[in-house]
Protein backbone atom coordinates (compact mmCIF):
# COMPACT_ATOMS: atom_id res chain seq x y z
CA UNK A 1 0.00 0.00 0.00
CA UNK A 2 1.56 3.36 -0.76
CA UNK A 3 1.49 5.95 1.47
CA UNK A 4 1.34 9.83 -0.17
CA UNK A 5 1.91 12.69 1.75
CA UNK A 6 0.12 15.86 0.94
CA UNK A 7 0.69 19.18 2.53
CA UNK A 8 -2.24 21.69 1.74
CA UNK A 9 -0.09 24.90 0.95
CA UNK A 10 -3.02 27.20 1.72
CA UNK A 11 -2.56 26.83 5.44
CA UNK A 12 1.08 28.53 5.67
CA UNK A 13 4.04 27.47 7.93
CA UNK A 14 2.90 24.02 9.54
CA UNK A 15 3.49 24.29 13.86
CA UNK A 16 5.38 21.30 14.20
CA UNK A 17 6.90 18.08 12.01
CA UNK A 18 4.13 16.61 10.93
CA UNK A 19 2.16 16.07 7.52
CA UNK A 20 -1.18 17.67 7.09
CA UNK A 21 -2.25 15.09 5.83
CA UNK A 22 -1.42 11.51 4.18
CA UNK A 23 -3.70 9.10 1.75
CA UNK A 24 -2.81 5.90 2.91
CA UNK A 25 -5.02 3.18 0.74
CA UNK A 26 -8.78 4.27 0.62
CA UNK A 27 -7.89 6.91 3.32
CA UNK A 28 -6.98 10.72 3.88
CA UNK A 29 -5.93 11.22 7.57
CA UNK A 30 -5.96 15.21 7.89
CA UNK A 31 -3.64 16.20 11.55
CA UNK A 32 -5.54 18.92 13.85
CA UNK A 33 -7.19 22.02 12.43
CA UNK A 34 -7.60 24.66 14.62
CA UNK A 35 -9.06 28.14 14.16
CA UNK A 36 -6.12 29.61 12.81
CA UNK A 37 -5.99 31.91 10.44
CA UNK A 38 -4.27 30.63 7.27
CA UNK A 39 -2.48 34.32 6.02
CA UNK A 40 -1.20 35.10 9.65
CA UNK A 41 -1.15 31.76 11.46
CA UNK A 42 -3.07 33.15 14.76
CA UNK A 43 -6.46 32.13 16.20
CA UNK A 44 -9.08 34.29 14.64
CA UNK A 45 -10.40 35.29 17.72
CA UNK A 46 -10.53 34.80 21.23
CA UNK A 47 -14.72 33.00 21.23
CA UNK A 48 -15.35 29.40 20.74
CA UNK A 49 -17.46 30.00 17.58
CA UNK A 50 -15.01 31.96 15.85
CA UNK A 51 -12.20 29.56 16.24
CA UNK A 52 -14.81 26.51 15.47
CA UNK A 53 -15.53 27.63 12.06
CA UNK A 54 -12.45 28.49 11.35
CA UNK A 55 -11.22 24.79 12.00
CA UNK A 56 -14.07 23.10 10.43
CA UNK A 57 -13.40 26.23 6.84
CA UNK A 58 -9.66 24.68 7.01
CA UNK A 59 -10.49 21.28 7.96
CA UNK A 60 -12.48 21.59 5.03
CA UNK A 61 -10.30 23.50 2.89
CA UNK A 62 -6.92 20.34 3.50
CA UNK A 63 -9.77 17.63 2.30
CA UNK A 64 -10.42 19.63 -1.03
CA UNK A 65 -6.97 19.87 -1.20
CA UNK A 66 -6.38 15.99 -1.41
CA UNK A 67 -9.06 15.46 -3.39
CA UNK A 68 -12.07 14.75 -0.79
CA UNK A 69 -14.52 16.74 1.04
CA UNK A 70 -16.69 16.64 4.26
CA UNK A 71 -19.17 14.69 3.11
CA UNK A 72 -16.66 12.21 2.66
CA UNK A 73 -15.60 11.92 6.42
CA UNK A 74 -16.17 8.94 8.41
CA UNK A 75 -14.52 9.90 11.85
CA UNK A 76 -13.67 13.24 13.60
CA UNK A 77 -11.85 13.98 17.23
CA UNK A 78 -12.76 17.42 17.91
CA UNK A 79 -10.28 18.57 21.20
CA UNK A 80 -12.52 21.08 23.11
CA UNK A 81 -10.43 23.19 25.74
CA UNK A 82 -13.76 24.43 27.51
CA UNK A 83 -16.56 21.50 28.47
CA UNK A 84 -18.87 24.53 28.02
CA UNK A 85 -18.35 24.97 24.45
CA UNK A 86 -20.35 21.59 23.80
CA UNK A 87 -23.39 23.19 23.19
CA UNK A 88 -22.24 25.29 20.28
CA UNK A 89 -19.92 22.86 18.81
CA UNK A 90 -23.10 20.22 18.16
CA UNK A 91 -25.11 23.20 16.59
CA UNK A 92 -21.71 23.57 14.54
CA UNK A 93 -21.09 20.36 14.02
CA UNK A 94 -24.66 19.75 12.03
CA UNK A 95 -24.17 23.03 10.31
CA UNK A 96 -20.97 21.33 8.65
CA UNK A 97 -22.42 17.81 8.68
CA UNK A 98 -26.13 18.35 7.95
CA UNK A 99 -26.85 14.60 6.78
CA UNK A 100 -24.96 11.22 7.48
CA UNK A 101 -22.38 12.98 10.68
CA UNK A 102 -19.67 10.78 10.69
CA UNK A 103 -18.43 9.28 13.83
CA UNK A 104 -17.06 11.16 16.20
CA UNK A 105 -14.80 11.42 19.90
CA UNK A 106 -14.38 14.63 21.97
CA UNK A 107 -12.02 14.96 24.33
CA UNK A 108 -11.17 18.01 26.83
CA UNK A 109 -7.86 19.22 26.35
CA UNK A 110 -5.53 21.71 27.12
CA UNK A 111 -4.60 23.08 24.10
CA UNK A 112 -1.82 25.70 23.08
CA UNK A 113 -1.31 29.00 21.91
CA UNK A 114 -4.79 30.16 23.50
CA UNK A 115 -6.74 27.82 21.29
CA UNK A 116 -9.86 26.49 21.88
CA UNK A 117 -10.81 23.98 19.72
CA UNK A 118 -8.57 21.41 17.02
CA UNK A 119 -10.26 18.98 14.76
CA UNK A 120 -8.82 16.17 13.04
CA UNK A 121 -10.41 13.43 10.99
CA UNK A 122 -10.77 10.47 8.70
CA UNK A 123 -12.31 10.79 5.39
CA UNK A 124 -12.65 8.35 2.02
CA UNK A 125 -10.00 9.11 -0.47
Amino acid sequence: MAIEHEVYAGLGKLLGPYSQAVHAGDFIYVAGQAGLDPATGQAVGADFESQARQAFNNLSGVLAAVGSSMSRVVKTTVFLADPDAFATLNELYAEYFPSKPPVRSTPIVRLPRGLLISIECIALA
